[in-house]
C-alpha cells in the first residue's frame, strides 16, 4: 500500500442534472470497472487510479453535496491533487454543460423516455483514454467477464493499492509501471506488446484526454486508429469512453445499433445510415443518449454486467 497522505477536498460546480448515485449504481453494475465490495457506500464514490500528466496514483472520495456541486476529497501528493479532480470531473461528466440535455428529450420522445426512466445520469467514463485503451487491447476477442478478471489481476500484480480515506483499493498500473510487465499467464505475447505499445502511447502524450478534446472528433478517431491493435470500435470506446467527448455517434457498435432499430424501428429493418440521421438530432449531446441506450439494453440483456459475453 501506497503511504498514507493527508487529503485535500476541492468542491466541484456543473450545471445541468447529475445525480452521484445514478454513476455510482452504474459503475457497479458495469463489469469492466471491477468496482470491490468495498468500495460501496450509500451516496459515496470511491476511485483509485493513475493521474493523467503526473502518472502518480491518487485515491478520491466523491459526495454531492448540492444539486449542482460535489465534493471531492483527494489522497494523493498536494502537486498531483489539481489533475486528480480535474480528472473526476471528466470521469462523472461533469466538465460539459448539461443544461440543454433536457432539450433533446423535448424533441424526441425516446429520448424522454430515456431520460425519465435514467434521471441524473451522465457518462460515466474509465479513468482515462489509456485505462480504455488498455481495456480495449485486454478485452479483444473475449468475453467481458474474462477480460474483466484479467484486468484485475494485471492491476492487482503491478499497479498499486491505494488507501483511499481507510479503504485499500487497487490502481491500474501507470504507464511506467505496465511497462514492467514482460508476460502475464491470461495474456498472448502479442497484446503484451499492444498494452506496452498504449503505455508508451500515453506516456508520450498521445492518450491526453485534454488534447484528444481539443481536436476534431474524426481528427481524433484517426489518431487512435494509428495504434497498434485498435479498430473503428475501440477508437470510438477510447474517444468517447476514456476522453470522453460528449458528441460522438458510436457508428461501430452493434449493439447500440440494435437497441436503436429495435426501439425506432418498431419491429423493421432500420439502416445503418438512417439511425445516424436520427441520432444527428441528439447533438450536442449523442454520447450522453448513446450511453442512455446501452444502460437500457444491459438492463434488459445483462451484457455489460456480465451475465452475457
Amino acid at each position: 500500500m501506497i503511504s498514507t497522505v493527508s487529503s485535500q477536498v476541492a468542491e466541484v460546480s456543473f450545471t445541468g442534472p447529475f445525480d452521484l448515485d445514478a454513476s455510482t449504481r452504474f459503475l457497479e453494475g458495469f463489469t469492466p470497472a471491477a468496482r470491490p465490495d468495498a468500495a460501496a457506500e450509500p451516496g459515496v464514490l470511491r476511485m483509485a487510479f493513475p493521474v493523467e500528466r503526473t502518472w502518480s496514483h491518487a485515491g478520491v472520495v466523491v459526495r454531492q453535496r448540492a444539486p449542482d456541486r460535489v465534493e471531492v476529497e483527494v489522497f494523493a501528493e498536494p502537486d498531483v491533487v489539481p489533475f486528480a479532480v480535474t480528472q473526476v470531473r471528466r470521469m462523472l461528466s461533469l466538465d460539459v454543460d448539461g443544461e440543454g440535455f433536457a432539450r433533446v428529450g423535448a424533441a424526441d420522445k425516446v429520448v424522454a423516455g430515456l431520460q425519465e426512466r435514467n434521471p441524473g445520469l451522465r457518462p460515466v467514463l474509465f479513468h482515462s483514454p489509456y485505462e480504455a485503451a488498455c481495456w480495449a487491447v485486454i478485452g479483444h476477442g473475449i468475453r467481458i467477464v474474462q477480460a474483466a478478471g484479467i484486468k484485475r489481476r494485471v492491476a492487482e500484480r503491478f499497479g498499486r493499492e491505494v488507501d483511499v480515506g481507510g479503504v485499500p483499493l487497487i490502481s491500474f498500473p501507470t504507464p511506467e509501471e505496465l511497462l514492467e510487465m514482460d508476460s502475464h499467464p491470461s495474456l498472448p505475447p502479442a497484446k503484451v506488446e499492444r498494452l506496452h505499445a498504449m503505455a508508451r502511447a500515453a506516456r508520450d502524450g498521445l492518450l491526453d484526454a485534454e488534447t484528444l478534446r481539443a481536436k476534431d472528433s474524426a481528427e481524433a478517431l484517426t489518431r487512435l486508429l494509428k495504434l497498434p491493435g485498435i479498430g473503428p470500435f475501440s477508437s470510438q470506446l477510447i474517444l468517447i469512453r476514456g476522453a470522453g467527448h460528449p458528441d460522438v455517434f458510436p457508428r461501430d457498435e452493434r449493439r447500440l445499433q440494435d437497441e436503436m432499430a429495435r426501439v425506432y424501428g418498431q419491429g423493421g429493418a432500420v439502416s445503418a445510415a438512417k439511425l445516424e440521421r436520427i441520432a444527428d438530432a441528439w447533438r450536442p449531446y449523442r454520447s450522453w443518449v448513446a450511453l442512455l441506450f446501452r444502460t437500457e439494453r444491459e438492463i434488459r440483456t445483462g451484457e455489460i454486467g456480465g451475465r452475457r459475453s
